[in-house]
């Protein structure tokens, strides 16, 4: 039986998924649905973490800001994981939290989060290799932003927000956009024509749209396809 309470489903993220349904069912009761809109800020760097957050069908930045008002894009989350880890109670993170495609998240206070994690039993377990999974990721986008084109880099941010948003179409401004690939929205607007010449996304007034998939993975660099082998091994010890 899936964990099901006010229609609200936990398996919608997988990392909850993977919880035997006991467990789901138990957590349900300690979690609380939230919808959050584009540009939420979740934390600030070297602020408490409160709160964890399972998105169901959002996607959320995890991004560097700079002394000058810019910020770089370090990882995105979305239904494959958790924003807010590592969590320490009272603890703080060295980035800014920030919703980029509006969606649903089910949040638990950090102390109660870590009352789960405490018996070291299968969520425990989960977390610990999605964190080894989001570090690679973290580290794979630094390379990422240093060597790949642009190009390359937006079909890779397209891809991976395409994989969790679970539509074919988003809402994406051009100025945020711009602001997660660390571009100018110039560039980005000229990236984003390359591929919608190639009829490989639409792409109007903020809205994207993915219309060939398979050809925006022959134009994504090899990151896209490096951090979801990292994020498919979170679950294979659960599988296995």
């Amino acid at each position: 039986m899936e964990a099901t309470r006010n229609g609200i489903d936990a398996s919608d993220n997988r990392l909850l998924s993977l919880l035997p349904a006991s467990d789901r069912e138990r957590l349900l009761g300690r979690l609380a649905p939230v919808f959050l809109k584009v540009k939420t800020v979740l934390f600030e760097p070297g602020q408490p973490v409160e709160a964890v957050y399972f998105p169901l069908d959002g996607v959320i930045s995890l991004v560097t800001p700079l002394a000058d008002g810019a910020i770089v894009e370090v990882a995105t989350v979305g239904n494959e994981g958790l924003v807010g880890v590592p969590a320490v109670l009272g603890g703080s993170l060295a980035v800014r939290a920030i919703s980029q495609v509006a969606g649903r998240c089910l949040t638990m206070e950090t102390g109660a989060f870590l009352d789960e994690l405490a018996p070291r039993g299968p969520l425990a377990s989960l977390v610990e290799n999605y964190v080894q999974a989001l570090f690679g990721q973290i580290s794979q986008a630094a390379a990422c932003n240093r060597l790949h084109s642009n190009e390359e880099r937006l079909s890779r941010w397209l891809l991976m927000s395409h994989d969790r948003v679970g539509t074919d179409r988003f809402l994406i401004t051009q100025e945020f956009l711009a602001q997660m690939l660390g571009s100018r929205r110039a560039t980005v607007t000229l990236s984003a024509g390359i591929l919608q010449k190639a009829g490989l996304i639409r792409y109007q007034r903020g809205n994207v749209e993915i219309v060939d998939r398979h050809g925006l993975e022959g134009v994504a660099c090899e990151c896209y396809r490096v951090i979801q082998s990292g994020l498919d091994r979170v679950s294979a010890p659960v599988l296995a």
